[in-house]
């Protein structure tokens, strides 16, 4: 008895112990499956069906490998990305990336507001969506401004639990497990201009440069915020590491299943083109039949709240580390106004945006295409830092970590070309 007693003690410490190790990593990863990457994996999955099961797998360890290098800047160099750009190299470099940056996660934001706003809809059709994008972004910018980010955060992630109810439908009807294999171990390759959007979609939605800075930004204020300097030595690295991977695993989980569930379930009924979040809430019927647009409503608000801090916070760091303001999410208004407002101004041009003529779906697809042309540049850049001996001294990058990191740069770039090839390329 007192064996039993001490084996479920050491199994709940162990539980504890691994629990505490989760922050920065599991919050970027549960935040990059935003309502613009719930429309691009529906997408994917109801356009052609399994076919982009693979991407999956090439990108769990793609996009671990690049946020892990980011969350190492941060630890080791107490600062963020944006920082250690304006400190190490020619300001150019700084502007060049800011002016890549900002129009994707304005779009994003924007993008994202919408999406919330049309599924609040979906519950309410009785009240118009722009009264819910009004709605929630007031809501946003008062949790911001007036709530430190982890007690927000800490409250919304259980939110996303919803978007777990993907994992279950694919299991609720007859499948051929044998093709779900095949998709998922051997890549599908179209040479056609849809096909390409959605792989640079896919890969632009997964491996997003917003994290890079988020990650790189949250590691350094963790440690900012413990009393001592932290010794960063293995063990710190190997934790910061079960962070990353983990986050990065229920991300890339969550996105194989949403392809996989509107590939068996809205790509078999017709249903290839998602114009409306009424469409994409379809694939959740075979679970919840009339609660399916309930529970997809609750999923991307829950993801919408939970990204649109990191999204706005982002653009704030990264403007209050170009110009060396004070920064942080923890901090009283009164304490880092041209902080806030940063995020005040993105946050009201992200809803000015819904009302120019783009549909909530269509401006979510096209904040996943515009991070996958962008990509390549912030990856190169994140290489060049955690190579650099002055900047990471010990700890710069390993052998695997570069592998992983070029296969990712050589991957988004010709992704990238391909798609700027196709777009040109006359019918």
């Amino acid at each position: 008895m007192k064996n039993k007693t001490a084996a479920k003690k050491s199994k709940q410490s162990k539980l504890n112990r691994f629990l505490k190790i989760l922050g920065p990593g599991l919050i970027t990863g549960a935040s990059d499956d935003d309502p613009s990457g719930i429309a691009t994996y529906s997408q994917a999955g109801a356009k052609f069906g399994l076919a982009t099961l693979w991407t999956a797998l090439i990108t769990f360890p793609l996009m671990a490998a690049i946020q892990e290098m980011c969350a190492r800047i941060g630890i080791v160099t107490t600062k963020g990305l944006t920082t250690n750009i304006r400190n190490n190299y020619p300001k150019s470099i700084l502007y060049i990336m800011i002016l890549f940056t900002f129009p994707a996660v304005i779009l994003n934001i924007g993008a994202d507001i919408a999406g919330m706003g049309a599924v609040a809809n979906l519950i309410f059709p009785s009240i118009p969506s722009y009264f819910f994008t009004i709605a929630f972004t007031i809501i946003l910018m008062t949790l911001i401004i007036y709530l430190p980010y982890k007690k927000i955060s800490a409250i919304l992630k259980y939110l996303c639990v919803f978007l777990l109810l993907y994992l279950i439908v694919p299991f609720l009807a007859k499948q051929d497990w044998g093709e779900i294999a095949k998709h998922t171990f051997i890549p599908t390759i179209k040479f056609n201009k849809d096909f390409i959007s959605i792989l640079v979609a896919i890969l632009g939605t997964t491996i997003s440069p917003y994290l890079f800075f988020w990650q790189a930004t949250m590691e350094s204020e963790d440690i900012k915020h413990k009393k001592t300097r932290l010794i960063v030595d293995k063990r710190t690295i190997q934790k910061m590491d079960m962070d990353v991977d983990f986050g990065m695993l229920f991300s890339n989980l969550v996105m194989y299943f949403i392809i996989l569930t509107a590939g068996t379930v809205l790509f078999k009924e017709g249903i290839t083109e998602i114009n409306s979040v009424e469409q994409a809430a379809k694939a959740l019927e075979p679970l919840a039949g009339k609660l399916s647009y309930l529970l997809f409503a609750l999923g991307v608000i829950g993801t919408g709240f939970l990204a649109i801090p990191v999204l706005t916070g982002c653009l704030s760091y990264m403007l209050s580390e170009t110009f060396n303001w004070n920064s942080d999410l923890d901090k009283k208004y009164y304490q880092a106004k041209p902080f806030y407002w940063v995020i005040i101004i993105s946050l009201l041009i992200g809803l000015a945006i819904n009302y120019m003529g783009i549909s909530p779906v269509q401006a979510l697809m096209y904040t996943a295409i515009l991070y996958g042309l962008t990509s390549p540049v912030l990856i190169a850049v994140v290489l060049h830092i955690s190579n650099n001996k002055k900047i990471m001294g010990e700890f710069t990058n390993g052998k695997w970590s570069n592998i992983l990191g070029i296969i990712t740069l050589l991957f988004m770039t010709v992704s990238a070309v391909l798609l700027i090839y196709f777009q040109f390329k006359s019918d």
